[in-house]
Parts: C-alpha cells; structure tokens; sequence
C-alpha cells in the first residue's frame, strides 16, 4: 500500500481527512497497520493551538497499538528480540532522548533532552507519517517498540497515555502509606491517579472534577469521595478537603485538569508543609494568579511538575496492564470507539466532557 487515510490537523481548529503517500522504509525502520489509538487531552489542546511549538500540519496520536507489516533490516524489540511482520505491539512515543546531553547524563531529566521528539505532537506532516491517526504510520529506527502479549489492544489503550502520565505524577508525589490524596480532574490521568494513589498504599483519595458520569468512574477505580465542580463553588470544595483531612488539608494534591485555575485552588487544599504536583498543564491554556506568601512560602509547600514520560514509566504501566488487568478494567474507560472518518466528532466528544475516553480504529477489520 503507497498511501494512507490520515486525519491531518492542518492549522489550529482545521482538522482533515487526507490520502497520503507513504515514505520508503529506512534501514530500520517499522510500517505499522494502526489498529487503535486514542483521543487525549493533548490532542483536543493541539486542535485548539495551545502549544505553541506544534509543527502543523501535523497527525495526531502519540499511544496506539498496531500490527507490523514490514520491516527494513532487521529490527529489534526494547529486549533485543527481532520484531516479526504480523506481530501486535505498541511503541514509546517519545524519539530521539540522546542520553549523553546535560539534561539525560547530569540531571536525569530525560523527558528534557533537547533531542527529544513526540510521535504525533511534535513530529509534524513534513517529518512523515508520524502519527497515528492514520491507517498506516512510520516509526523511525530506534524507535522502542514493545510486543503486547498478554495484553488486548483495548485495555491497553483503556489505559493509555492517561496511565503513563497518571504514574509519572504519583511517582513525583511520592505517596506514602495511609496518605490522604486529592486528585484535581476527572479524566483518564485524574481516575488514573486516584487509582493509583491507592494501590501505594493511601488511606482517602478524594476526585474533584466533572461531569458526573466521571466521577462515579472514579469511585470503580479507587477513589473515596467525589466533589462535583458543577455544583460547588472553589470555597465550598476547599472546605470539603479540610473537613475530610482533620481540618489540616491533604497530605497530596495532584493537578490533573489542564484548567490553570485549578492550581491555586489546589494550593489551598493541600496541607502545610505538604506536595502538590502539576501534571495537567502539558498546553498553555494561559495564566492564573497565586499569592507566593500565603500559598507557597507560608505553607512550606513543595510543588513539583511532570512533564511528559519516559520508557520506566511505558514499561511499569504496561506491567501493571498485564498482571492486574483482570481485576481493574482499563477497556472500561473507552466510552466509545470511532472510525477515522469521525476524529473531529470523537476530539469533540472528549473536549465536551461527553465521553470518558474516545478511541479510534483507523483500520476497520472485517
């Protein structure tokens, strides 16, 4: 096959269904048959214009999983094994981490190396097929693809980018046995924190977020109590988290919204001398205002961000998915699976709050 159906974000808010030559494979690299991918918060922030760096045009979806069709040279899996045609497998979409620059060898922070790409967000339509919103999708050599056994290509993307991110900001929470946690948003990476606060050992994981629908998902994976943003004001849900906290606030607090808003209401409900991690501002949806003394020095506060992931956290995720993926039903997050041709439906359907997680089958298998 030469071409490929794509949905193509050709400038913020223009987003087409478009037939694309497909590159020659380089030495190395991987034709991948997309079977599902997702619609994420980022996605719905790339179709607005909130990152700014964003090469459009470009192809959304950066997690999916998919079937190798061919290959050029030999190429291998992230444990050396030689990938075969016919093989289902997902791929870390992060490229390129150089890990001999200042970031990777003396800070450790690879998910700042200034050689790192992003399939399908930072990768755009001059680079390639390099997304997958499409039938067909390029991965580079050196990619890190990873074989899925044991694992349905719905519950992995149940999972997906909203997992990862979920891990990276509990990690960078450092929750500790019999924590009180209260998680910020009610999308995949918020249902997925408070999930994950509690499998580290938290005693109350509180969800704050919207619509309804959501949090009552958030209560199957973990969460204690749930507060509706639509009827509460930020004063009143502040006053919950005391009332629920021995009136101190919570030990953690982690932003998942990508609402900016959200942060110095959050500020109020952690406790002094507690953490609070930002995870929901990948985008820039713009300012928000603070007072440093009363909510940061004052407090003794320690706030910390996440951005982005990087293959520990793919790795620790997909663990979880195959030895626990019994009992936590991941699937169960994808509220709808959509057909290529309906992308723009499908990101407007999560931008509304309509859907928990949108999926998309690019390739419809008879």
């Amino acid at each position: 096959m030469n071409t490929t159906k794509a949905a193509v974000i050709t400038s913020p808010g223009n987003l087409e269904i478009l037939e694309l030559e497909m590159p020659t494979l380089q030495d190395g690299g991987v034709l991948l048959q997309v079977l599902l991918t997702e619609v994420c918060g980022t996605d719905v922030h790339l179709l607005k214009g909130h990152l700014p760096e964003a090469p459009y045009p470009l192809i959304p979806g950066h997690f999916a999983v998919g079937r190798v069709l061919e290959t050029r040279g030999e190429v291998c899996d992230v444990d050396g094994k030689p990938i075969e045609c016919g093989e289902i497998v997902t791929f870390l979409d992060v490229y390129g981490t150089c890990g001999q620059c200042w970031f990777c060898q003396v800070a450790h922070a690879s998910t700042k190396c200034p050689n790192r790409r992003v399939y399908g967000i930072t990768f755009g339509l001059r680079d390639g097929i390099h997304g997958a919103w499409s039938e067909l999708m390029y991965l580079k050599p050196g990619t890190r693809i990873i074989p899925l056994r044991g694992i349905s290509p719905e519950t992995f993307m149940g999972g997906g980018c909203g997992l990862v991110t979920a891990l990276h900001a509990v990690e960078r929470a450092g929750v500790q046995l019999a924590d009180s946690v209260v998680v910020q948003g009610s999308g995949p990476v918020g249902v997925n924190a408070a999930l994950l606060a509690r499998m580290k050992g938290a005693a109350e994981v509180i969800l704050i977020g919207a619509p309804q629908s959501r949090l009552e998902v958030g209560l199957q994976f973990g969460a204690d109590h749930v507060v509706d943003v639509n009827t509460t004001t930020p004063d009143e849900r502040v006053a919950l988290v005391r009332e629920l906290t021995e009136g101190r606030g919570a030990d953690v607090v982690i932003e998942a919204t990508g609402n900016p808003n959200a942060i110095p209401e959050g500020l109020m409900m952690v406790r002094d001398a507690g953490v609070y991690v930002v995870a929901g501002q990948y985008t820039d949806a713009g300012d928000t205002v603070i007072n440093p003394h009363q909510l940061l020095n004052k407090k003794h506060v320690d706030v910390r961000a996440v951005w982005g992931i990087d293959y520990s956290h793919l790795h620790r995720a997909i663990r979880l998915m195959k030895h626990r993926g019994s009992e936590i039903k991941w699937e169960s997050l994808i509220s709808q699976t959509y057909p290529l041709s309906q992308a723009r439906t499908a990101i407007e359907d999560v931008s509304s709050g309509r859907v928990m997680k949108a999926a998309l089958a690019p390739v419809q298998l008879e």
